[in-house]
This record gives C-alpha cells, structure tokens and sequence, in this order.
C-alpha cells in the first residue's frame, strides 16, 4: 500500500503561486496515475488534476486549465502541483491520492491512499 504526505501549502494573496508536492512510499508508486483533489468547507471532494504512470498524459478541472501543471518525478516517488494565477475560489484543503482504477478517471471513487491534505488559502 502507498503513504502519501502533502506539503506545499499555505496563505497567499490573489495572483500568487504556491507549488504542492505529495512524496509517496511503496513500490507501487511509480506503475499508477496520481491525482489531486480539493475540499473546501462545505464542500464535497473535487476533482482537479491528473498524471499518468509515465507522466505522458495528464488532464485538469476546467477551473484549474491553464493555471495549474500537475508533474510527476517516478526517481523521487513525488508528485507536483505547480499553482498560478490563484484565486479565492482556489481556498481549499488540497489531497493526492493513487488512482487503483482504469486511466483515466476523476472519479473520487476509483482513487485511494489519500494523503493527509495541505491548506491552501487565497485571500483577495
């Protein structure tokens, strides 16, 4: 079983950057899509980018399309989420997780090993 642990995250102001990582354990990590996701208060768990095996294919949220990179490093068992041009409605608990199901999928059903989340808070 893979253990992920988010880092990255914090407090900005509108327009900022912020760069989360999800360092993985298990030797599974490298064979398997991974995908990030968000939670804001009240909210249900929100689908918002992700990366094949290989990093070859990757697909995003349209909310987050052409602000946000998601990479992967396999040497490092990491996975990335480079985030620009932030915004306030971006304020959320952000999460990684190992997809177990077919690529490609944004279903929250089909991924596992969620990690602990990191905040991310937008302020305008």
């Amino acid at each position: 079983q893979v253990q992920l642990v988010e880092s990255g995250g914090g407090s900005v102001q509108a327009g900022g950057s912020l760069r989360l990582s999800c360092a993985a354990s298990g030797r599974t990590f490298s064979s398997r899509g991974m995908g990030w996701f968000r939670q804001a208060p009240g909210k249900e768990r929100e689908f918002v980018a992700a990366i094949n095996w290989s990093g070859g294919s990757t697909y995003y949220a349209d909310s987050v399309k052409g602000r946000f990179t998601i990479s992967r490093d396999n040497a490092k068992n990491t996975v990335y989420l480079q985030m620009n041009s932030l915004k306030p409605e971006d304020t959320a608990v952000y999460y990684c997780a190992v997809l177990y199901g077919s690529w490609f999928s944004q279903s929250v059903q089909d991924f596992g090993s969620w990690g602990q989340g990191t905040q991310v808070t937008v302020s305008s």
